[in-house]
């Protein structure tokens, strides 16, 4: 499809630089077949049925962002997929001062060596050293905080705590499971009491979502893989929860893309939501059939990006140009700090 087809013009004014306090007090645009509703996120309870189930990525952001030297050269360099004990894929900033080879002083003892760089421009690093490398990054890593915010503000204090949700458990993630950083302790009380349940899954975000799609077409991009795992208790009880007539929500594109990839190829398979351990590129456009999923719970994102190209696939691509429109002219807020929807196809 043309990638023109997922535009829109979204004011700069409409990005938000800090998540709303607390994190229940943001707002919901509620999607579904019949309306378009606004609503805060304390009123999700209402906007469920009893026996719906919520999945929820419990992936953890690990400070994976670095900046070092190589001789006299500066370099920035932001970790997205774990290739090895002691390897990572990078984006590198400044990368065309790197030869195959070079050893990259990061400070604080910590130090990586280039290789194999990919057509993409991102580069291997192999950390030196024998300590795990998640410990190296706590002492010379930095928070990655988006692009979009990044370049308005450098990351703090607070974004140790806002960018993490408050199911993070498993280390892995270079960007934050936005959808999830909505939910307080005292919505999911509340949630319970309705009737609502939730489950866990683990996606390792990459840094390759905010990647701007660059060609005409969407048939030209190159989705990065991303790590995840869903066992074989989570799979039963998503399975479970559809054949007693339970709807399964997932709480970010994360989430529904893992689902989706542990249906098997697209065009194959029974519907059912089985194991999986393992990368996956899956890249959802208009067309796709949806198989382990009946709702998605995420922000309102990028223009001509992957994500909006997904929530035009659950919804239809008019559909959602005209609740972003709605959201915009009703000030929303967007992006990863932003405000919600739910989308209910």
């Amino acid at each position: 499809m043309n990638v023109d087809l997922f535009d829109f013009a979204l004011p700069p004014e409409r990005i938000a630089l800090r998540p709303a306090v607390p994190r229940d007090a943001a707002r919901l645009l509620v999607l579904d077949a019949a309306s378009t509703r606004d609503r805060q996120m304390r009123d999700l309870p209402g906007q469920l049925r009893a026996g719906d189930l919520l999945v929820f990525n419990d992936t953890r952001v690990i400070p994976a962002q670095l900046e070092g030297r190589r001789g006299a050269a500066t370099i920035g360099a932001t970790l997205h997929l774990r290739e090895g004990p002691r390897r990572w894929r990078a984006f590198v900033r400044n990368g065309r001062r790197l030869r195959d080879g070079d050893l990259i002083d990061f400070g604080e003892g910590v130090a990586a060596t280039a290789s194999e760089r990919d057509e993409d421009g991102s580069w291997a690093l192999d950390f030196a050293g024998n300590e795990p490398v998640e410990t190296l990054l706590e002492r010379a890593g930095r928070m990655p905080l988006p692009p979009y915010i990044a370049a308005r503000r450098g990351a703090d204090e607070a974004d140790q705590a806002d960018y993490q949700t408050m199911f993070a458990a498993e280390p892995g993630a270079v960007a934050a499971p936005t959808a999830a950083l909505h939910f307080t302790p005292e919505l999911m009380t509340a949630l319970t009491a309705a009737g609502v349940e939730y489950q866990t899954l683990t996606l390792h975000v990459g840094a390759g979502t905010f990647l701007p799609v660059k060609g005409r077409d969407t048939a030209d991009h190159r989705m990065h893989a991303e790590w995840g795992r869903l066992d074989a208790a989570t799979a039963d009880r998503l399975n479970a929860t559809r054949a007693a007539g339970g709807r399964v929500i997932a709480v970010g594109t994360t989430s529904l893309r893992l689902i989706e990839s542990a249906c098997g190829p697209e065009g194959e398979g029974d519907g059912l939501v089985r194991p999986f351990e393992g990368n996956t590129a899956i890249f959802i456009t208009p067309g796709y059939r949806f198989r382990g999923v009946d709702g998605l719970l995420t922000n309102f994102h990028l223009p001509r990006s992957t994500l909006f190209m997904l929530v035009s696939a659950l919804m239809g691509r008019e559909r959602m140009q005209a609740a972003y429109a709605h959201a915009i002219a009703a000030e929303y807020r967007f992006y990863s700090y932003g405000d919600a929807s739910l989308l209910l196809p």
